[in-house]
Protein backbone atom coordinates (compact mmCIF):
# COMPACT_ATOMS: atom_id res chain seq x y z
CA UNK A 1 0.00 0.00 0.00
CA UNK A 2 1.09 3.30 -0.34
CA UNK A 3 2.94 5.64 2.26
CA UNK A 4 2.36 9.25 2.53
CA UNK A 5 5.18 11.26 3.86
CA UNK A 6 4.21 13.81 7.13
CA UNK A 7 4.55 17.24 5.42
CA UNK A 8 6.56 18.36 8.70
CA UNK A 9 8.91 16.01 8.91
CA UNK A 10 12.44 17.98 9.54
CA UNK A 11 13.90 14.13 7.84
CA UNK A 12 16.08 16.20 5.20
CA UNK A 13 19.80 16.58 6.80
CA UNK A 14 22.57 19.26 5.74
CA UNK A 15 24.97 17.99 3.44
CA UNK A 16 27.35 20.78 4.14
CA UNK A 17 28.44 21.51 8.14
CA UNK A 18 28.38 24.91 7.67
CA UNK A 19 26.16 28.39 9.64
CA UNK A 20 23.02 28.40 7.97
CA UNK A 21 20.03 30.62 8.33
CA UNK A 22 18.29 27.21 8.97
CA UNK A 23 20.46 25.90 11.34
CA UNK A 24 19.58 28.31 14.04
CA UNK A 25 16.15 29.66 16.09
CA UNK A 26 15.06 32.88 15.14
CA UNK A 27 14.64 34.96 18.47
CA UNK A 28 13.72 38.24 15.98
CA UNK A 29 11.68 37.24 13.33
CA UNK A 30 8.24 38.21 15.13
CA UNK A 31 6.55 34.72 15.35
CA UNK A 32 4.80 33.55 18.07
CA UNK A 33 6.35 29.81 18.82
CA UNK A 34 9.88 29.74 20.39
CA UNK A 35 11.22 31.93 18.06
CA UNK A 36 9.06 35.00 19.32
CA UNK A 37 11.19 38.10 20.62
CA UNK A 38 9.42 38.73 23.84
CA UNK A 39 8.35 35.48 25.77
CA UNK A 40 5.31 36.41 28.24
CA UNK A 41 5.36 36.30 32.27
CA UNK A 42 2.46 35.16 33.24
CA UNK A 43 1.11 37.37 36.68
CA UNK A 44 -1.15 35.09 38.80
CA UNK A 45 -2.04 38.13 40.44
CA UNK A 46 -4.83 40.15 39.91
CA UNK A 47 -4.53 43.68 39.85
CA UNK A 48 -6.62 46.24 41.70
CA UNK A 49 -6.73 49.28 39.98
CA UNK A 50 -9.90 50.74 41.28
CA UNK A 51 -9.65 51.02 45.05
CA UNK A 52 -12.69 49.77 47.00
CA UNK A 53 -15.54 50.22 44.70
CA UNK A 54 -18.68 50.01 47.14
CA UNK A 55 -20.35 52.15 49.87
CA UNK A 56 -22.15 49.40 51.49
CA UNK A 57 -22.89 50.20 55.47
CA UNK A 58 -22.77 53.79 54.62
CA UNK A 59 -26.73 54.09 55.59
CA UNK A 60 -26.23 52.22 58.77
CA UNK A 61 -23.36 54.19 59.62
CA UNK A 62 -25.48 57.70 59.47
CA UNK A 63 -28.39 55.83 61.03
CA UNK A 64 -30.49 56.28 58.18
CA UNK A 65 -31.50 52.39 57.70
CA UNK A 66 -34.03 50.96 59.52
CA UNK A 67 -36.27 47.36 58.75
CA UNK A 68 -39.65 47.39 57.66
CA UNK A 69 -41.59 44.02 56.65
CA UNK A 70 -44.57 45.64 54.64
CA UNK A 71 -44.94 46.81 51.21
CA UNK A 72 -45.31 50.62 52.62
CA UNK A 73 -44.12 52.78 55.45
CA UNK A 74 -46.17 55.75 57.31
CA UNK A 75 -44.97 58.18 59.10
CA UNK A 76 -45.80 61.24 60.56
CA UNK A 77 -43.37 64.14 62.16
CA UNK A 78 -44.22 67.20 64.36
CA UNK A 79 -44.75 70.39 63.86
CA UNK A 80 -43.33 73.00 65.26
CA UNK A 81 -44.48 74.58 68.86
CA UNK A 82 -44.10 78.23 68.83
CA UNK A 83 -46.32 79.82 66.54
CA UNK A 84 -45.09 81.88 63.65
CA UNK A 85 -46.68 83.25 60.82
CA UNK A 86 -45.88 85.48 57.93
CA UNK A 87 -47.70 88.18 56.15
CA UNK A 88 -48.07 91.86 55.10
CA UNK A 89 -48.27 94.54 57.07
CA UNK A 90 -50.83 97.70 57.11
CA UNK A 91 -49.39 100.60 59.36
CA UNK A 92 -52.48 103.11 59.58
CA UNK A 93 -54.19 100.02 61.34
CA UNK A 94 -51.91 97.61 62.94
CA UNK A 95 -53.64 95.21 60.62
CA UNK A 96 -51.57 91.95 59.77
CA UNK A 97 -52.83 89.78 56.86
CA UNK A 98 -51.39 86.63 57.03
CA UNK A 99 -50.32 84.52 54.30
CA UNK A 100 -48.14 81.53 55.29
CA UNK A 101 -46.90 79.64 58.11
CA UNK A 102 -43.50 80.98 58.80
CA UNK A 103 -40.68 78.30 57.80
CA UNK A 104 -43.32 76.17 55.43
CA UNK A 105 -43.55 75.79 51.72
CA UNK A 106 -46.84 73.85 51.72
CA UNK A 107 -50.46 75.60 50.94
CA UNK A 108 -51.71 78.27 53.20
CA UNK A 109 -55.58 77.40 54.23
CA UNK A 110 -57.26 80.48 55.09
CA UNK A 111 -58.33 81.04 58.81
CA UNK A 112 -55.35 78.14 59.89
CA UNK A 113 -53.30 79.99 62.06
CA UNK A 114 -53.96 80.02 65.94
CA UNK A 115 -53.53 83.56 66.81
CA UNK A 116 -56.05 84.76 69.53
CA UNK A 117 -57.59 87.83 70.92
CA UNK A 118 -55.32 88.25 73.71
CA UNK A 119 -52.26 86.85 72.53
CA UNK A 120 -48.91 89.19 72.57
CA UNK A 121 -46.61 89.07 69.66
CA UNK A 122 -43.46 90.44 68.26
CA UNK A 123 -44.38 91.78 64.80
CA UNK A 124 -40.81 92.38 62.83
CA UNK A 125 -39.97 93.99 59.56
CA UNK A 126 -36.59 94.74 57.77
CA UNK A 127 -34.69 96.51 60.28
CA UNK A 128 -37.92 96.80 62.99
CA UNK A 129 -39.35 95.42 65.67
CA UNK A 130 -42.02 95.74 67.80
CA UNK A 131 -44.39 93.95 70.66
CA UNK A 132 -48.06 94.13 70.58
CA UNK A 133 -51.46 92.36 71.29
CA UNK A 134 -53.81 91.29 69.04
CA UNK A 135 -57.14 93.27 70.01
CA UNK A 136 -59.22 91.83 67.26
CA UNK A 137 -59.22 88.49 64.43
CA UNK A 138 -61.13 88.04 61.15
CA UNK A 139 -60.15 85.01 59.25
CA UNK A 140 -56.82 86.40 58.22
CA UNK A 141 -56.58 89.98 59.39
CA UNK A 142 -55.19 90.10 62.98
CA UNK A 143 -55.53 93.75 64.48
CA UNK A 144 -51.91 93.83 66.53
CA UNK A 145 -51.80 97.16 68.43
CA UNK A 146 -48.41 98.27 69.85
CA UNK A 147 -47.21 98.63 73.37
CA UNK A 148 -44.89 101.43 72.43
CA UNK A 149 -47.60 103.84 70.09
CA UNK A 150 -51.03 104.37 69.01
CA UNK A 151 -50.39 101.95 65.85
CA UNK A 152 -47.52 100.71 63.64
CA UNK A 153 -47.49 104.02 61.87
CA UNK A 154 -45.94 105.23 65.19
CA UNK A 155 -43.00 102.51 65.43
CA UNK A 156 -40.00 103.81 63.50
CA UNK A 157 -38.66 101.86 60.47
CA UNK A 158 -41.92 100.03 59.60
CA UNK A 159 -43.28 100.16 55.78
CA UNK A 160 -47.00 100.21 54.74
CA UNK A 161 -47.42 96.83 52.86
CA UNK A 162 -43.95 95.35 53.26
CA UNK A 163 -43.72 91.52 54.51
CA UNK A 164 -43.42 90.96 58.06
CA UNK A 165 -43.03 88.32 60.22
CA UNK A 166 -45.19 87.85 63.71
CA UNK A 167 -44.54 85.36 66.49
CA UNK A 168 -46.94 84.59 69.68
CA UNK A 169 -44.66 85.34 73.12
CA UNK A 170 -47.03 85.04 75.54
CA UNK A 171 -50.29 86.76 76.24
CA UNK A 172 -51.97 89.60 78.34
CA UNK A 173 -55.27 89.58 80.80
CA UNK A 174 -56.69 91.98 83.28
CA UNK A 175 -57.07 90.36 86.54
CA UNK A 176 -60.41 88.29 87.43
CA UNK A 177 -60.89 88.22 83.85
CA UNK A 178 -62.99 85.46 83.12
CA UNK A 179 -62.83 85.71 78.75
CA UNK A 180 -62.32 82.54 77.69
CA UNK A 181 -60.15 81.68 74.42
CA UNK A 182 -62.97 80.72 71.91
CA UNK A 183 -60.67 78.22 69.83
CA UNK A 184 -58.29 76.05 70.98
CA UNK A 185 -54.59 75.04 69.26
CA UNK A 186 -53.70 71.45 68.28
CA UNK A 187 -50.44 70.17 67.62
CA UNK A 188 -50.43 69.90 63.62
CA UNK A 189 -48.33 66.63 61.99
CA UNK A 190 -47.12 66.09 58.87
CA UNK A 191 -47.78 62.38 57.08
CA UNK A 192 -45.42 60.56 54.83
CA UNK A 193 -45.41 58.15 53.03
CA UNK A 194 -42.37 55.17 51.25
CA UNK A 195 -42.52 52.39 49.81
CA UNK A 196 -39.86 49.31 48.94
CA UNK A 197 -38.92 48.46 45.68
CA UNK A 198 -37.78 44.81 44.65
CA UNK A 199 -34.24 44.39 42.84
CA UNK A 200 -32.60 41.56 41.28
CA UNK A 201 -29.12 40.67 39.69
CA UNK A 202 -27.90 36.78 39.17
CA UNK A 203 -25.06 34.96 38.77
CA UNK A 204 -24.84 32.35 36.16
CA UNK A 205 -22.38 29.17 35.83
CA UNK A 206 -22.16 25.93 34.23
CA UNK A 207 -21.16 22.91 35.58
CA UNK A 208 -18.10 22.53 34.14
CA UNK A 209 -17.33 26.48 35.12
CA UNK A 210 -17.89 25.24 38.58
CA UNK A 211 -15.55 22.44 38.36
CA UNK A 212 -12.97 24.25 37.18
CA UNK A 213 -9.66 24.59 39.22
CA UNK A 214 -9.39 28.79 39.85
CA UNK A 215 -5.85 29.74 38.65
CA UNK A 216 -5.89 34.04 39.67
CA UNK A 217 -4.94 35.10 42.83
CA UNK A 218 -7.20 37.69 44.05
CA UNK A 219 -8.52 39.22 47.25
CA UNK A 220 -12.26 40.35 46.93
CA UNK A 221 -14.34 43.24 48.59
CA UNK A 222 -16.34 40.88 50.27
CA UNK A 223 -13.32 39.12 51.77
CA UNK A 224 -12.59 36.15 49.62
CA UNK A 225 -9.02 35.89 48.38
CA UNK A 226 -6.67 33.00 47.47
CA UNK A 227 -6.75 31.48 43.80
CA UNK A 228 -10.37 31.58 42.31
CA UNK A 229 -11.41 32.82 38.56
CA UNK A 230 -15.03 31.75 38.11
CA UNK A 231 -16.44 31.68 41.69
CA UNK A 232 -14.69 35.21 41.99
CA UNK A 233 -17.87 36.40 39.79
CA UNK A 234 -19.93 34.83 42.57
CA UNK A 235 -18.85 37.57 44.91
CA UNK A 236 -18.82 40.27 43.09
CA UNK A 237 -22.08 39.70 41.99
CA UNK A 238 -23.21 39.48 45.47
CA UNK A 239 -21.29 42.53 46.58
CA UNK A 240 -22.84 44.19 43.22
CA UNK A 241 -26.18 43.01 44.30
CA UNK A 242 -25.80 44.94 48.00
CA UNK A 243 -23.86 47.83 46.36
CA UNK A 244 -27.23 48.35 44.21
CA UNK A 245 -29.52 48.04 47.27
CA UNK A 246 -27.92 50.63 49.11
CA UNK A 247 -27.44 52.83 45.77
CA UNK A 248 -31.35 52.46 45.60
CA UNK A 249 -32.06 54.12 48.89
CA UNK A 250 -30.03 57.14 48.08
CA UNK A 251 -30.98 57.63 44.36
CA UNK A 252 -34.19 56.52 44.79
CA UNK A 253 -36.97 58.53 43.13
CA UNK A 254 -41.03 58.46 43.35
CA UNK A 255 -43.00 57.83 40.03
CA UNK A 256 -45.49 60.78 38.62
CA UNK A 257 -48.12 60.72 37.93
CA UNK A 258 -47.36 62.27 34.53
CA UNK A 259 -44.34 59.81 34.36
CA UNK A 260 -44.75 57.21 30.92
CA UNK A 261 -43.44 54.48 33.23
CA UNK A 262 -47.07 54.13 35.05
CA UNK A 263 -48.52 52.93 31.22
CA UNK A 264 -45.18 50.70 30.71
CA UNK A 265 -44.94 46.92 30.90
CA UNK A 266 -42.17 45.03 32.22
CA UNK A 267 -42.12 41.17 31.56
CA UNK A 268 -45.98 41.16 30.27
CA UNK A 269 -47.22 43.30 33.71
CA UNK A 270 -47.38 46.57 34.78
CA UNK A 271 -44.34 48.59 36.30
CA UNK A 272 -45.03 47.97 40.03
CA UNK A 273 -47.86 49.79 41.39
CA UNK A 274 -48.90 50.98 38.65
CA UNK A 275 -52.20 50.45 36.94
CA UNK A 276 -52.06 52.14 33.42
CA UNK A 277 -54.96 55.03 34.76
CA UNK A 278 -51.92 57.46 36.17
CA UNK A 279 -50.96 57.05 39.24
CA UNK A 280 -47.61 57.81 41.30
CA UNK A 281 -47.46 54.80 43.47
CA UNK A 282 -44.05 53.57 42.03
CA UNK A 283 -40.58 54.14 42.46
CA UNK A 284 -39.36 54.94 45.56
CA UNK A 285 -38.11 58.08 47.91
CA UNK A 286 -34.32 57.53 48.55
CA UNK A 287 -32.01 59.69 51.01
CA UNK A 288 -31.47 62.30 48.38
CA UNK A 289 -34.92 62.88 46.78
CA UNK A 290 -36.21 63.37 50.42
CA UNK A 291 -33.53 66.12 51.41
CA UNK A 292 -34.22 68.12 48.14
CA UNK A 293 -37.96 67.88 48.54
CA UNK A 294 -38.14 69.04 52.17
CA UNK A 295 -34.72 69.33 53.57
CA UNK A 296 -31.59 72.42 53.61
CA UNK A 297 -29.82 72.59 50.71
CA UNK A 298 -27.10 75.08 50.35
CA UNK A 299 -24.81 75.36 46.59
CA UNK A 300 -22.46 78.22 48.38
CA UNK A 301 -19.32 76.09 49.01
CA UNK A 302 -17.49 76.87 46.28
CA UNK A 303 -13.56 76.44 45.69
CA UNK A 304 -13.88 79.61 43.42
CA UNK A 305 -14.93 81.65 46.12
CA UNK A 306 -12.34 83.54 48.52
CA UNK A 307 -12.33 82.24 52.00
CA UNK A 308 -14.63 84.78 53.55
CA UNK A 309 -17.54 84.35 51.37
CA UNK A 310 -17.61 80.57 51.74
CA UNK A 311 -17.27 81.29 55.89
CA UNK A 312 -20.12 83.58 55.14
CA UNK A 313 -21.99 80.49 53.76
CA UNK A 314 -21.41 78.63 56.51
CA UNK A 315 -22.83 81.39 58.76
CA UNK A 316 -26.21 81.54 56.77
CA UNK A 317 -26.13 77.30 57.04
CA UNK A 318 -25.89 78.41 61.13
CA UNK A 319 -28.82 80.34 60.88
CA UNK A 320 -30.66 78.08 59.28
CA UNK A 321 -29.59 75.30 61.97
CA UNK A 322 -30.71 77.90 64.34
CA UNK A 323 -34.10 78.08 63.39
CA UNK A 324 -34.35 74.58 62.86
CA UNK A 325 -33.13 73.42 66.19
CA UNK A 326 -29.94 71.30 64.72
CA UNK A 327 -27.80 69.29 67.17
CA UNK A 328 -24.15 70.86 67.57
CA UNK A 329 -22.25 68.16 66.03
CA UNK A 330 -22.40 67.61 62.31
CA UNK A 331 -20.91 65.70 59.75
CA UNK A 332 -20.28 66.77 56.24
CA UNK A 333 -19.58 63.65 53.86
CA UNK A 334 -18.63 65.45 50.73
CA UNK A 335 -16.78 65.44 47.22
CA UNK A 336 -13.49 66.46 46.49
CA UNK A 337 -14.66 70.12 45.27
CA UNK A 338 -16.03 70.93 47.92
CA UNK A 339 -13.44 69.24 50.63
CA UNK A 340 -10.88 71.27 48.84
CA UNK A 341 -13.28 74.38 49.49
CA UNK A 342 -13.58 73.95 53.21
CA UNK A 343 -9.88 72.70 53.47
CA UNK A 344 -9.17 77.16 51.67
CA UNK A 345 -11.48 78.34 53.77
CA UNK A 346 -9.96 77.48 56.91
CA UNK A 347 -6.50 77.81 55.58
CA UNK A 348 -7.45 81.35 54.92
CA UNK A 349 -8.30 82.24 58.02
CA UNK A 350 -4.99 81.73 59.02
CA UNK A 351 -2.98 84.81 59.68
CA UNK A 352 -0.16 83.13 57.94
CA UNK A 353 -1.88 81.86 55.02
CA UNK A 354 -2.36 85.22 53.33
CA UNK A 355 1.30 85.34 53.11
CA UNK A 356 1.90 81.83 52.14
CA UNK A 357 2.62 78.58 53.99
CA UNK A 358 5.08 78.69 56.95
CA UNK A 359 7.29 75.89 58.51
CA UNK A 360 8.92 74.78 61.73
CA UNK A 361 5.99 75.62 64.22
CA UNK A 362 7.40 72.20 66.02
CA UNK A 363 10.85 72.65 66.52
CA UNK A 364 11.43 74.91 63.94
CA UNK A 365 11.78 71.86 61.36
CA UNK A 366 11.47 72.68 57.58
CA UNK A 367 11.37 68.80 57.01
CA UNK A 368 8.36 68.23 58.90
CA UNK A 369 5.30 67.37 56.63
CA UNK A 370 3.07 70.54 55.89
CA UNK A 371 -0.44 69.26 56.30
CA UNK A 372 -2.86 71.27 54.16
CA UNK A 373 -6.30 69.37 54.91
CA UNK A 374 -8.26 69.93 57.94
CA UNK A 375 -10.62 66.89 59.07
CA UNK A 376 -13.01 69.40 61.01
CA UNK A 377 -13.64 72.86 62.80
CA UNK A 378 -15.78 74.58 65.16
CA UNK A 379 -17.67 77.89 64.02
CA UNK A 380 -20.56 79.51 66.29
CA UNK A 381 -21.35 76.77 68.91
CA UNK A 382 -21.66 74.27 65.85
CA UNK A 383 -19.04 71.12 65.44
CA UNK A 384 -18.48 70.02 62.01
CA UNK A 385 -16.58 66.98 60.97
CA UNK A 386 -15.24 66.13 56.89
CA UNK A 387 -14.84 63.25 55.38
CA UNK A 388 -14.24 62.53 52.12
CA UNK A 389 -16.94 60.43 49.92
CA UNK A 390 -16.74 58.95 46.55
CA UNK A 391 -20.38 58.17 45.53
Amino acid sequence: MAITAGGSLNSVPNPIQQALSTNYIDFTDGGTGWEQQYLPDLMEKEAEVFGNRTISGFLSQVGAEEAMSSDRVLWSEQGRLHLAYTGTLTIATSIVAVTAHAGSTGTYVAGSHGLRVGDTCLVAQAGVTYAGRVTAVSTDNVTILPYEGAHATNITGTSNGAACTVLKYGSEWQKGSDTPYTTANEPSFLSFQNKPVIIRDMYHVSGSDASAVGWVEVSGEDGASGYLWYLKAEGETRMRFADNCEMTCLEGVLGVAASTLDTQTLGGALMPGGTGSGNNDFGTEGLFAAIESRGNMSNGITPAAAAGVNLAEFDAILAEFDSQGAIEENMIFCDRNTSLAIDDMLAGMNSYGAGGTSYGVFNNSEDMALNLGFSGFRRGSYDFYKSDWNI
